[in-house]
C-alpha cells in the first residue's frame, strides 16, 4: 500500500503554533512516528506539505498518477474555504481522508464547515496527531477483504 500524508497551510509550524491547541509535537515528529508505523504495515509512505493552495492541487494530481492507494490531508484553513482543492480530491480515483488535528467542531463557526469532507472516505478530527494515525490504520483495515469504512 502507498500512502501520501499531505499537509496544508502553517503545519510546518507544529510545535510552534499555539501548542495550546496544536500541542508540542513538530511536522518531522508526526513523520517519523507516522514512517514507523507505516514500515511495520509495510506501507510506503510520503509526506508533502505546502502553504501555497495550487501546490497541494499539483500534488493531488500527481498522486493519482504514481500509484497512490490513499491520502491522508489536513488541509488546514483550506478547509473552509477551497473548492479548488475539494475539485482536485473529488477529480482523482485516489480516496482521502481528511484529518484535524484540533477538534474542529469545537471551536469557531466558521471552522465547523468543510468543503472537503464530502469528497473524502471519512474525517478524523479531534485526537491530535494521532487523528493521522487513526487514518492510516482505517486505511489497512479499507485494505482488509470485506471490510470498509
Amino acid at each position: 500500500m502507498k500512502l501520501l500524508i499531505l499537509n496544508g497551510p502553517n503545519l510546518n509550524r507544529l510545535g510552534k503554533r499555539e501548542p495550546e491547541i496544536y500541542g508540542h509535537e513538530t511536522l518531522d515528529d508526526m513523520e517519523i512516528k507516522l514512517t514507523k508505523l507505516a514500515s511495520e504495515h509495510n506501507v510506503q509512505v510520503s509526506f508533502f506539505q505546502s502553504n501555497t493552495e495550487g501546490t497541494l492541487i499539483d500534488r493531488i494530481h500527481e498522486a493519482a498518477d504514481d500509484g497512490t492507494d490513499g491520502i491522508i490531508f489536513n488541509p488546514g484553513a483550506f478547509t473552509h474555504y477551497s473548492i479548488a482543492l475539494r475539485d482536485a480530491i473529488g477529480s482523482v480515483s485516489v480516496p482521502a481522508i481528511e484529518v484535524h488535528i484540533s477538534n474542529v467542531h469545537n471551536r469557531e463557526s466558521f471552522r465547523q464547515t468543510s468543503v472537503i469532507a464530502p469528497v473524502c472516505l471519512g474525517q478524523m478530527t479531534g485526537f491530535g496527531t494521532n487523528g493521522y494515525i487513526l487514518a492510516m490504520h482505517a486505511f489497512l483495515l479499507r485494505g482488509k477483504e470485506d471490510c470498509s469504512i
